[in-house]
């Protein structure tokens, strides 16, 4: 009796787990109780999912099989590929990809109806390690490791965030936690559309509450959230996972051809200051231009044109010496009284199609966009809208101030890159960046970076208003380490121009987009090691965030056999930081000064 009984209890569980919902290479499970999803990787529970309905008619639902199958021009991996199961619960849509979970809510049949309240919350419990930002409207500050939410607020622009105990309850996207040993899950959001406004974080005690921003839309028919995103795995799953843009809408663009991703020499950080003297724009053209990297950025105040100069001159001396030009706007709906200019020419759709349509009659490759206002419903079909239009004029666009990658990179392939990272033009305004840079770079490759093309603006060999104490090959190391369709190089030309010609030819070859990228080694905030290609190049990248000597694990005998690697590295010797050398084999641990580095390039065999 006891055997049958034991039998039929071992029968009961396996029937359970083959019930469960699962991905479809079977590493993750969701099991509904009652309002609350249960997320289990290998069988191991990583993450409860409040849904605020009731979901165990999950367990009745038919998987649908969903694939993803698309290329993109930029980002981490050229052509991205994931599949998944989807379940359907009343309004909830689960699906289960191989490498997280997604969920948002459908609603039909709305008649001049409010946006529907949400009750999606994420339970992260008191002892779990984590990184996570405090939430800012421009998205930019660190991802400190903890264990606990009960956290002092920090002050940004957008004030604090405080609970009546006096800790920050107000949290930004992605949020990194490590919920079992060596498996990880990554928080964000995805598919922003029209008539949606984004989301953030906060938090009672141990309930981390989705909350979407101000949205006074009234809707009528058919209207549905945003994806919820847990990207779940190892850290290489996380770092190589493209699930944000795997929901996301499809390329509405249909001529896409004039979309070509580069690196760019920038002014800002050097001055501090916009682009208002044309003979400062002209060292950054004839830098470009040296280096043979494909585009300038003019920044702001160039309507504000010194010496009977005007912003038409610099941009046909740019195109002269084969320099493609990008100009910055104002978005005009953040920071404005006190701003730089020019402000107030994109914010009506007549001005900003003449603005657009003047851009591109001059020879002008695309427009650094700055200063939004958070994450409501305006600002985000003001973003849409500006895409769109700077799409019909072939613009390329770079949000600044603004939210992190939500998927559009997809959807509008001209968006290279986005600001929302605490970066190095930091380095101009306190100097809390120069003990915390290195900590933090080996931090944003496993949170930030993960979402989408980040403009941290990396690799400046000098200083600015405040010192930086990272090595030559640690700032090397970020251009590939930090991934952006368009990659803003921080120092002044003349930085670069002092460098080795084995360091000035690296950036003119650097990519700013990739076919395939992948984790090396490494952990958050302690050291990055991240290999990607671009046809038979591989650029291996680690950088060490630590404050003492570590050895960085390097085995890329995933690259198969290779010609030769070039490898940057830190001398040791401040006099003489560089230490540069071609060898046939990569070793298998190279270690790394404090706050060093190393980059390599390996040319494959065909």
């Amino acid at each position: 009796m006891r055997k049958q009984t034991l039998s039929s209890i071992l029968l009961s569980c396996c029937a359970t787990v083959m019930m469960a919902q699962q991905s479809p290479n079977g590493k993750l499970t969701v099991e509904p109780r009652q309002q609350t999803l249960v997320v289990r990787y290998q069988q191991q529970q990583v993450l409860e999912v409040e849904t605020g309905v009731d979901v165990t008619m999950l367990s009745k639902s038919k998987a649908k099989h969903i694939t993803a199958d698309y290329q993109m021009l930029a980002g981490k991996k050229s052509r991205c590929t994931n599949e998944a199961n989807e379940y359907r619960c009343g309004a909830l849509v689960l699906r289960l990809y191989n490498d997280g979970i997604a969920l948002r809510f459908e609603y039909q049949g709305l008649k001049d109806a409010a946006i529907p309240e949400e009750h999606t919350a994420y339970i992260i419990p008191e002892g779990m390690s984590r990184w996570m930002q405090q939430w800012a409207e421009s998205y930019e500050g660190f991802f400190p490791f903890g264990t606990t939410a009960k956290v002092k607020p920090v002050p940004s622009f957008s004030g604090t965030f405080t609970s009546p105990d006096g800790y920050n309850n107000r949290w930004g996207y992605p949020a990194l936690l490590e919920p079992v040993n060596g498996v990880f899950a990554l928080i964000t959001e995805a598919n922003i559309e029209r008539q949606q406004s984004a989301s953030c974080l906060y938090n009672d005690g141990e309930r981390f509450r989705v909350v979407p921003d101000k949205n006074e839309e009234k809707l009528n028919g058919e209207w549905h959230t945003p994806w919820r995103v847990v990207i779940i795995g190892s850290l290489a799953d996380v770092v190589s996972s493209t699930l944000v843009t795997d929901v996301s809408e499809p390329c509405r663009l249909e001529d896409t051809c004039w979309i070509q991703p580069g690196v760019v020499s920038w002014v800002y950080w050097a001055y501090n200051h916009g682009s208002n003297d044309y003979n400062i724009i002209r060292k950054y053209v004839d830098m470009a231009a040296t280096l043979h990297l494909p585009y300038v950025l003019i920044d702001a105040e160039w309507d504000e044109m010194k010496d009977g100069k005007t912003i038409e001159d610099a941009v046909a001396y740019a195109r002269q010496q084969g320099v493609r030009p990008l100009i910055w706007y104002n978005s005009s709906v953040g920071w404005i009284d006190g701003a730089p200019t020019p402000k107030f020419r994109l914010n009506k759709a007549e001005d900003r199609e003449r603005e657009f349509a003047w851009c591109e009659k001059i020879g002008v490759a695309g427009v650094k966009i700055d200063f939004f206002s958070g994450d409501n419903q305006m600002n985000m079909d003001y973003c849409q809208e500006l895409l769109e239009c700077a799409a019909r004029h072939h613009l390329l666009v770079n949000f600044h101030g603004a939210t992190i990658p939500r998927g559009w990179q997809r959807t509008y392939p001209n968006l290279l890159s986005t600001e929302g990272v605490y970066g190095a033009e930091w380095y101009n305004n306190v100097p809390t960046f120069t003990r915390q840079a290195a900590c933090h770079n080996a931090t944003l490759p496993f949170t930030r970076n993960v979402i989408g093309p980040m403009d941290y603006t990396p690799c400046a060999f000098s200083d600015s208003q405040h010192p930086h104490i990272t090595s030559h090959a640690h700032e090397l190391a970020l251009t590939v380490l930090f991934e952006s369709g368009l990659q803003h190089l921080a120092d002044r030309p003349e930085s670069f121009l002092s460098q080795p010609q084995a360091v000035q030819d690296f950036l003119g070859q650097l990519p700013a987009a990739w076919d395939e990228t992948r984790l090396v080694s490494g952990y958050p905030g302690k050291s990055a090691v991240v290999a990607r290609r671009i046809s038979n190049v591989w650029y291996v990248a680690g950088i060490n965030g630590t404050d003492e000597t570590c050895t960085l694990k390097c085995d890329i005998s995933f690259i198969g056999t290779y010609k030769h690697a070039t490898l940057f590295a830190d001398s040791h010797d401040t006099a003489s930081p560089w230490q540069i050398t071609t060898t046939s084999k990569l070793p298998a641990e190279i270690t790394c000064q404090p706050r060093g580095g190393f980059v390599c390039v390996v040319t494959c065999t065909q």
